[in-house]
């Protein structure tokens, strides 16, 4: 047989016997954890997830399946830089956008897991300046830290309060500075924990928490305390590193039929707690691996959150009316009922990014897809609809995967 430096050597019976076994491993604990049925199944969803995406016009995309630390499949199609021509491959760096607040709601845990916080805390006991807010419902100080993790304060869903599309307008607040400025003129829209409704700047809140108690910046605390233990090497927030470029997937947003590229990066400056992440597919794995119960970070030797405490997180609080990420909302988390499959997870939407991922617990497997093309105006009719594709996908795995996980 040949060795690793390519040179011919003789390897007498029970070593020869020990390499082969070593080196059938793998590929036997793969073919243990894919159920018969599973490439014509899978088959049919990577199908669809092509066809789908040539025609709705996306230029570039990615859609993978995993069982605990394992990737059972993963789709790559069209291009990460159409100018380029460079391929979607492995190593892609997709912006994930809202799915970032799920790595929000995991920091806060671990601050009220070390005894930091209570969930039930004022949130302004953390961030008193929001004491400015106007509340006719009641006091500030009855809204909680929970309610602000389950979308149930009573903040606006956007982060700025008015529109605009002058060159000159930032794309995000830039300074907290900005967002302090802006609560006097801030309205509790309904009374607190008694309905959710989607909120960007209650996340944003979530974030200074981190900030106040840890002393670290938010992307700082969010790379020691996750990233490192799950060795997501190639994950960051906002503007690239040099040298990650080469892998960074360009955006587009389509307009009157014709894709815009929106360039590489962009700064989402105070509201990076709220949607700043960029990572490849590679590391993501491992953060799903972890949420699943497997890998680093969740069995190895150093622990990033108690399952106990994931599993907290996944538990419906109240009902969502129809939100696209799921029928009900947990901590962070979305939960959402396709047939009998009970799904945690999780979308994001930026600039022309569209990322979604679900976890089936009851069989450990997750899937997860990146988009780097969308729609300028994502009202009906228009295209692409990556809602709908997303809708296609996830069906198809809750019809012909995941009954053959079970």
């Amino acid at each position: 047989m040949k060795t690793v430096s390519g040179e011919w050597s003789t390897v007498n019976g029970t070593r020869l016997a020990a390499v082969i076994l070593a080196l059938a491993a793998p590929m036997n604990a793969l073919l243990c954890q894919t159920p018969p049925g599973f490439p014509a199944a899978w088959k049919d969803v990577a199908g669809y997830f092509h066809e789908g995406l040539a025609q709705e016009g996306v230029i570039g995309g990615t859609l993978w399946f995993l069982r605990g630390d394992s990737v059972l499949a993963r789709e790559y199609h069209g291009a990460a830089d159409a100018a380029t021509g460079r391929k979607v491959d492995a190593n892609t760096i997709f912006h994930w956008a809202s799915i970032t607040k799920t790595f929000t709601g995991i920091a806060i845990m671990q601050l009220r897991d070390r005894g930091r916080l209570s969930l039930d805390d004022p949130i302004v006991k953390y961030v008193p300046e929001l004491m400015a807010v106007s509340n006719p419902h009641g006091p500030m100080e009855a809204i909680t830290i929970r309610q602000l993790m389950s979308h149930s304060a009573g903040f606006r869903n956007p982060t700025w309060p008015w529109g605009g599309s002058q060159p000159w307008h930032p794309y995000e607040p830039t300074a907290w500075s900005q967002l302090v400025a802006m609560m006097p003129y801030t309205q509790i829209l309904f009374p607190p924990g008694s309905r959710y409704s989607y909120s960007n700047p209650g996340i944003i809140f979530l974030g200074r928490v981190i900030e106040k108690l840890s002393g670290d910046d938010f992307e700082v605390y969010i790379d020691k305390n996750i990233f490192r233990p799950l060795a997501m090497s190639k994950s960051y927030f906002d503007l690239t590193p040099y040298h990650l470029l080469a892998d960074r997937s360009n955006n587009y947003e389509v307009k009157e039929g014709r894709p815009e590229a929106n360039g590489l990066d962009f700064d989402t400056g105070i509201t990076t707690s709220n949607g700043g992440l960029n990572a490849p597919l590679t590391d993501m794995a491992r953060y799903f691996a972890f949420l699943l119960g497997r890998g680093p970070g969740a069995r190895g030797p150093l622990e990033v959150l108690k399952r106990s405490s994931l599993e907290e997180m996944w538990r419906p609080v109240l009902p969502t009316s129809g939100e696209a990420s799921g029928d009900s909302i947990g901590l962070s988390f979305f939960i959402d009922h396709a047939g009998d499959a009970r799904l945690i997870g999780h979308t994001g939407s930026q600039r022309g990014f569209r990322a979604f991922f679900y976890l089936h617990p009851e069989t450990g497997t997750a899937v997860v897809a990146a988009f780097n093309t969308a729609a300028a105006d994502e009202r009906p009719g228009n295209h692409p609809d990556i809602a709908a594709l997303r809708e296609g996908i996830v069906a198809r795995l809750v019809k012909s995967v995941l009954p053959l996980f079970r």
